[in-house]
């Protein structure tokens, strides 16, 4: 299984906007991807109920991983969004 620890980069955390921008970001990926921090187990990273009910806050690390092939493009990509707080998924890493 592939996986990435990152940072929350958004101030906000995965709250409303960021949180709409990394689930839409996930679903796009291609590839299942899971979204888990400490003290919580991993939720579908393409669920905004399940991101939501995270609570991640700026500046918490967060893991995202994923055992789909082709995976580690994908979870980089998350993993820059995420960590950045960018507007939109990068094109590439």
């Amino acid at each position: 299984m592939a996986e990435r620890r990152v940072t929350v980069g958004w101030a906000e955390g995965l709250h409303a906007r960021p949180a709409s921008i990394f689930v839409r970001a996930a679903m796009a990926a291609g590839v299942p991807v899971t979204i888990a921090k400490a003290g919580r187990g991993p939720v579908s990273a393409a669920s905004m109920l399940a991101v939501l009910g995270l609570g991640a806050k700026g500046g918490e690390e967060i893991v995202l991983a994923s055992d789909a092939e082709g995976a580690d493009l994908a979870l980089d990509r998350l993993a820059k969004l995420v960590a950045e707080g960018l507007e939109e998924l990068p094109e590439t890493v």
